[in-house]
């Protein structure tokens, strides 16, 4: 999560001092950010890699059929001719990079040598997002719609009793 901040404004606690602890205040809080943060549309961020690929020329076809593959495109090539090997450089969306090398490798014989760093976030489209969560939420054995809340106004109505 990136760039929130939660206020808790007109907070009444028990007049106990003994009641008034984490067991008053974080389920409460808990459930207030939880359903806040489902109704500010909340949006999927995923890293973007910075992919090096150093292979020979003849190795070139078997590195864009896997780009093509992962959902990758080559931004730049170039050829160096003392060495008679090609460095080609391309973006790789994070989902896509599992299983990258492995590929790649089995795709070029054993040629193609890459190198990923981090070079930015990207969001995500919302359908390809949909489809994230729900593969994460059967994978982990939940249901697959997630809890919907009633309105934020009658959230603060069950938690607070006003």
């Amino acid at each position: 999560m990136r760039g929130i901040c939660f206020e808790a404004c007109d907070v009444v606690l028990h007049a106990d001092a003994i009641h008034r602890g984490g067991g008053q205040v974080i389920p409460t809080a808990r459930r207030v950010i939880y359903a806040s943060q489902l109704t500010a549309k909340p949006r999927l961020l995923e890293p973007v890699y910075l992919v090096e690929i150093q292979a020979p020329e003849q190795a070139l076809g078997g590195i864009y059929f896997v780009v093509n593959q992962k959902r990758g495109h080559v931004f730049e090539e170039m050829q160096r001719p003392e060495e008679s090997y090609t460095c080609a450089r391309k973006y790789l969306e994070g989902i896509e990079n599992f299983g990258f090398s492995g590929q790649l490798r089995a795709a070029t014989s054993g040629q193609a040598f890459p190198q990923c760093v981090f070079d930015h976030w990207e969001m995500m489209s919302s359908d390809q997002a949909a489809q994230l969560v729900t593969d994460i939420r059967k994978r982990k054995g939940l249901k697959e719609q997630m809890t919907r809340y009633p309105s934020l106004r009658r959230l603060r109505y069950n938690i607070f009793g006003l």
